[in-house]
């Protein structure tokens, strides 16, 4: 069972819930068994108490999309993301400090000039999903140098300096 929201901004009854290690715990839409619905119904939407959740990790399908979800959900009046040059190169220096130091995201983000217009440039590049992840991490090894990080690795990096970000807003 994959997740997926037909749609940005679809909600299925609860918020997706972003863990330390990165993980996301994620509504699924309850699968409509045909047998159990009454073929004189009006209704197509299926029945039952409680939606169903699933846990995913950086790297399994549908985890990129889900992140950028969990990040429309923490600010949903945000508005349409916008990536500048000065915020891509924020945020591709912001990826390449953390990828070289994951025990100090805080103050990779402390050293940015323009914490906001790197993070901009940060849930553009989620919105695209993992082709644009990928490209992502092949910009940053280029211009900052070192290996090129796997989708997954730059997506769970994302995450983390996006909440890093947003539970220290810049004054």
């Amino acid at each position: 069972m994959v997740w997926y929201a037909p749609q940005r901004g679809y909600r299925l009854g609860m918020d997706i819930i972003r863990h330390d290690d990165g993980s996301l715990t994620v509504p699924v839409a309850p699968v409509r068994d045909s047998d159990d619905v009454d073929s004189d119904s009006d209704t197509d939407s299926p029945t039952g108490p409680e939606v169903a959740t699933i846990v995913l990790r950086p790297g399994e399908g549908g985890y990129t999309e889900a992140l950028a979800e969990w990040d429309l959900q923490q600010d949903p009046d945000r508005g349409e993301v916008v990536s500048t040059a000065s915020g891509r190169a924020e945020a591709m220096a912001v990826v390449h400090a953390v990828a070289e130091d994951p025990e100090h995201v805080a103050e990779a983000v402390e050293a940015l000039g323009d914490p906001d217009a790197g993070a901009e440039a940060l849930r553009h590049v989620l919105i695209g999903g993992t082709p644009s992840v990928q490209a992502f991490a092949s910009e940053v090894a280029e211009a900052e140098g070192g290996d090129e990080l796997p989708p997954h690795t730059a997506t769970k990096i994302i995450g983390e300096v996006l909440a890093e970000i947003d539970n220290n807003p810049s004054e």
